[in-house]
């Protein structure tokens, strides 16, 4: 799919949406709506140069508290929905690698389970 058919199809999708929730005003509706994008994995500074150039596009700022997490973002909100971009810096990933690396390996002695 090229990146002109992915934009047609997300813009046709929320208008799609957005005419459901108008259709079936019983439906609770959601707490927010996000479009979250993420540049290609690569280098921290290829990364969050993308993230800049989606923040200058936006006309936003990159969340400086977002930093100490790992994430470099940006976003502006329509009302409940947002559109973004986030990228997760090297030593995010790797430690998220570290933290799940033993996930499956351990299984609790059901006799003991509750």
């Amino acid at each position: 799919m090229t990146t002109t058919d992915k934009h047609t199809a997300m813009i046709t999708g929320l208008r799609e949406l957005a005419t459901f929730l108008e259709a079936n005003p019983e439906l609770p509706i959601p707490y927010e709506v996000s479009a979250l994008c993420f540049p290609a994995r690569g280098a921290d500074a290829e990364m969050t140069a993308e993230v800049d150039r989606i923040a200058t596009l936006l006309g936003a700022e990159v969340d400086a508290e977002d930093a100490s997490y790992g994430h470099y973002r940006t976003g502006i909100n329509f009302g409940p929905v947002r559109y973004g971009a986030l990228a997760v810096l090297a030593h995010r990933r790797a430690r998220y690698d570290a933290e799940t690396s033993y996930v499956g390996c351990v299984e609790p002695d059901s006799a003991h389970a509750a």
